[in-house]
């Protein structure tokens, strides 16, 4: 069987769909900063190796399935297009239908700034309006501090902030989060998240 080449094309990020509710703000202004720091031709170099996964749902609307963060942040950055790879086409299905895909898929993560599932027609339309979860935002950071690996779990860093969520005050968060990153890592190295994927082990002792 031949392999299929990869359907490339080039995107308004203004016109790209969201799959979530949130996104982590501190990580995206992360994001935007690295990106300042590019000269141009490192930029080029950057968008063309980092190719965009979408959907191609109803009305042949491309609906993001990953790097929603770097898409808030070239967009806040006045970078107009990006390059997509259609991961699957289901233009033709309608909404409840390519949603329910979706969802059996692990495509979609309907879940609000609190946690908490919401319907699909809550999920913002475009990227600009995706709310804060600072959750998420101490849930990267704590993967890139070595607190958990990087696993190919869908929505695997999701799952992170959840359980940070449920045993870190948000005010915590919000005004100390160096603090709070301190007091995620050593949760993640307790057992009782031993469930979550890219899980390091107990700490010692």
């Amino acid at each position: 069987m031949a392999i299929r080449e990869p359907r490339l094309k080039l995107v308004p990020i203004a016109e790209l769909r969201p799959t979530q509710m949130t996104v982590g703000l501190r990580e995206v202004e992360e994001k935007r900063r690295r990106w300042r720091t590019y000269d141009p031709d490192k930029k080029k170099e950057f968008l063309g190796s980092h190719m965009i996964p979408t959907l191609l749902g109803p009305k042949k609307n491309h609906y993001l399935i990953d790097h929603h963060h770097l898409a808030r942040a070239l967009l806040a950055e006045g970078q107009e297009a990006v390059l997509v790879t259609v991961v699957a086409d289901l233009h033709k299905l309608d909404k409840d239908a390519f949603w329910t895909v979706c969802d059996h898929k692990s495509w979609v993560h309907p879940y609000d700034a609190k946690g908490v599932r919401q319907p699909f027609e809550d999920i913002p339309k475009v990227i600009a309006d995706l709310a804060d979860d600072p959750f998420r935002s101490l849930a990267g950071e704590l993967r890139r501090a070595g607190g958990f690996a990087k696993d190919t779990t869908p929505f695997s860093e999701f799952l992170w902030a959840d359980y940070l969520r449920r045993n870190i005050k948000a005010k915590h968060v919000e005004n100390d989060f160096d603090a709070a990153l301190e007091e995620a890592m050593s949760l993640a190295r307790a057992k009782d998240a031993g469930y979550l994927p890219g899980w390091c082990g107990p700490s010692k002792g």
